[in-house]
């Protein structure tokens, strides 16, 4: 595993997306057991207490559930997985809208581009998604 860090975000912050977009994706499966602190906290080369903290906050939100003895889980809760593709793709189109905007573009002409830009790559529809835009629950 391997994560370019950004100076201006806590890493934990980082780390936690991280793992989110893994699960989101479906790299990461409900039930998939995570590594432990030290796995990972080896593998990025950051300190045991950054990575603890990334579970404590992914415990918090339920993305994560520990089981006791066993290690730390991925969540079985598919609402709850959807529930955070959702905001993850909030956040997206916040960021592009914004984006946009400050390019000039209107409302109106942020969504023309959007539908020739989607019309234009629908060959390479990815699983899941529905022309009208919305995402299907598995």
């Amino acid at each position: 595993m391997s994560i370019e860090f950004d100076n201006n975000l806590p890493i934990y912050l980082q780390i936690m997306n991280y793992i989110k977009r893994q699960i989101v994706s479906g790299l990461l499966q409900p039930g998939d057991k995570i590594p432990s602190v030290r796995e990972l906290a080896a593998d990025l080369q950051i300190n045991p207490n950054t990575i603890q903290r990334t579970f404590q906050e992914l415990e918090r939100e339920e993305v994560v559930e520990t089981k006791r003895g066993l290690g730390r889980y991925v969540t079985s809760e598919e609402s709850k997985i959807m529930a955070i593709k959702k905001e993850m793709a909030g956040e997206l189109l916040h960021q592009f809208i914004h984006g946009m905007q400050e390019l000039g573009f209107k409302n109106q002409d942020i969504v023309t581009i959007v539908k020739e830009a989607v019309a234009a790559d629908g060959s390479k529809d990815r699983k899941g998604a529905h022309p009208d835009g919305h995402i299907a629950e598995s």
